[in-house]
């Protein structure tokens, strides 16, 4: 049986899209699982990293055509209704999530990459955006997650020539951190969790959440609204934390509260 699968590591989830048949790709059943399972993991007080990763050969080949009848005649609620809830979930999630893109990311499965904070990426990984290879435009947030991540021309160059890009070539471009080995892609997506979990979570949640809102802020707005947050997280107890950690020179000891 397909979906999501769900296993744990201590304050880490590992969440693996466990369709390789069809290297993974986006069915309506697939996303919702993605979907219940991300707000599942977050639910849960002990957790405070995830990992999304593919099984098989490829992380997500994109949009499983065979099931595209499946949204409806009115595509634009079926993707809102059956897509949108996965995405949202993840860009939403309220601990890190590092994304192991372990094979191709294609299409959709591109924009699922994107939706996490880190992306790591074996070395056999190739990214792809495929979209005008058969007369459509980018969706599932491509056209805006792309460029802040790499930049307007060369996204554009992607999303114009349909050129594969490789995993060593992402990680000059600035899209993926790290590349592994594909044997040991899962072991660094996992070491690479368990310090983001060892950290002041919340405080690097909220960090993601200003960003984000830094896109559509003027200069002023966002010196405003950083000060904003900053007086309310330095209350928290991991700023507390962190502070008497630094002033009795020792590890600080965060617990995500």
């Amino acid at each position: 049986m397909g979906g999501v699968k769900r296993d744990r590591d201590g304050a880490v989830g590992l969440l693996t899209l466990d369709e390789p048949a069809s290297l993974n790709a986006m069915t309506p059943d697939l996303l919702g699982d993605l979907a219940r399972a991300v707000r599942e993991m977050a639910d849960d007080a002990g957790l405070r990293a995830l990992v999304l990763t593919g099984a098989g050969r490829g992380f997500c080949s994109g949009q499983n055509l065979k099931a595209f009848q499946a949204l409806g005649d009115d595509i634009v609620a079926g993707v809102m209704h059956h897509y949108w809830p996965a995405l949202q979930a993840l860009r939403e999630c309220q601990v890190p999530i590092v994304m192991a893109v372990n094979g191709v990311a294609a299409g959709g499965g591109f924009s699922l990459a994107m939706s996490g904070d880190i992306i790591l990426a074996a070395r056999s990984a190739s990214f792809i955006q495929v979209f005008s290879r058969i007369g459509l435009v980018p969706d599932l947030g491509s056209t805006w997650l792309l460029p802040r991540l790499i930049g307007r021309q060369r996204s554009l160059e992607l999303m114009l020539l349909n050129e594969p890009l490789s995993a060593e070539r992402a990680k000059e471009w600035g899209l993926v951190r790290e590349v592994f080995d594909d044997g040991v892609l899962l072991d660094g997506a996992m070491k690479l969790a368990r310090r983001l979990a060892e950290g002041p979570t919340r405080t690097l949640v909220a960090t993601r959440r200003l960003l984000e809102e830094s896109e559509h802020a003027s200069y002023a707005e966002q010196f405003r609204r950083e000060i904003e947050v900053q007086a309310d997280i330095r209350k928290s107890e991991d700023a507390l934390e962190g502070r008497a950690a630094f002033l009795e020179k020792r590890p600080a000891r965060f617990s995500g509260r």
